[in-house]
């Protein structure tokens, strides 16, 4: 029982978080300078379209009605998001924001999805070893290491990666997910072009969160290192093998929340690395949106980041609560 309250506590919590990112997400973009009717209907005047004629088709395509109230606006919003409708994007001619979302979405998930699992593997096994040798020369490094990449923001180290390896060297591939005269599906030719594309961002990708693994890491193994039953386990004569299991098993509990809350993080991390390499990802897509502006994608872009960060930490309490049974008392 005490298990089926905290789950169901954590679930409304969730859903109560939602809804309150929802409204602060409308009421904030909504607030922006312009508006996004009044920048389609500039472009159609532009094209030579009358006024009364351009603003019908505005009307019609995009399914708005300018003259409504805010209020009205809000529970229209709240209603269509109960029904999995994100408006439609002007940007991209009256497209649902929907489609528009899960065309640029798979190039965000698997590049921060794979940089998630390389930098988290490399800076586990770093940080256990930094741990393991701390007070030494070669640990001491290692910490050092992570210290400074750590401390080096996103923007720098996919800049200098940019400069270096496209501009300086141009070892590398810049901009888009693949080459235009490769015709997309499941061919030699396309994955070859996908991967080197990838290279650039996955690598500022797992630069910028290789140092927090790596601390986090070593700061919970020696925290688990002083242990009592590390000192029995020694005492009792177990191999290294296994006491590094025992060690690794129970130092991997404070890395949950971390490891649900950076998936969370996946289109606020991508608004950089995607701007600087032209990926055409969800990040991109944020950046453009506000350039025109499109209000409905940025409402889209923002609810899905925020709902992200929420259902992860959600996620991250749910595994804490059946990990560790304190939590739940």
């Amino acid at each position: 029982m005490a298990l089926a309250r905290y789950i169901a506590a954590k679930l409304l919590a969730g859903i109560v978080m939602i809804w309150a990112v929802a409204t602060f997400t409308f009421f904030i973009v909504h607030s922006l300078p312009g508006s996004p009717v009044d920048a389609a209907l500039a472009q159609k005047l532009a094209a030579g379209i009358p006024y009364e004629e351009a603003q019908q088709q505005i009307q019609a395509i995009y399914n708005f009605v300018p003259t409504d109230s805010l209020w009205s606006q809000y529970r229209d919003y709240l209603w269509r998001l109960l029904h999995g409708d994100l408006g439609q994007s002007i940007s991209y001619g009256g497209v649902p924001v929907r489609s528009v979302i899960l065309d640029n979405a798979p190039w965000t998930l698997s590049l921060a999805v794979v940089a998630l699992l390389i930098s988290f593997a490399l800076g586990l096994g770093v940080g256990v070893l930094a741990a393991m040798k701390r007070n030494t020369a070669s640990g001491n490094g290692l910490t050092l290491s992570g210290s400074f990449l750590h401390g080096i923001p996103t923007f720098i180290t996919a800049t200098l990666l940019f400069f270096i390896f496209t501009t300086k060297w141009p070892v590398f591939p810049y901009g888009d997910a693949y080459d235009i005269n490769v015709t997309p599906g499941f061919s030699g030719p396309f994955i070859a072009s996908v991967i080197s594309h990838a290279i650039l961002p996955l690598a500022a990708y797992v630069i910028s969160g290789y140092g927090a693994w790596m601390l986090v890491t070593k700061s919970s193994v020696v925290s688990v290192l002083g242990d009592d039953f590390v000192v029995a386990a020694e005492l009792r004569g177990i191999t290294t093998g296994r006491k590094m299991r025992y060690i690794v098993r129970n130092a991997m509990l404070p890395t949950t929340t971390i490891i649900a809350l950076s998936l969370g993080y996946v289109v606020s991390g991508a608004i950089t690395i995607e701007t600087v390499f032209s990926i055409p990802g969800l990040g991109l897509l944020t950046v453009q949106a506000t350039e025109v502006p499109d209000f409905w994608v940025l409402q889209g872009t923002f609810l899905i980041a925020a709902t992200g960060v929420i259902l992860a930490n959600l996620a991250a309490n749910l595994v804490y609560g059946l990990l560790d049974p304190r939590v739940r008392t």
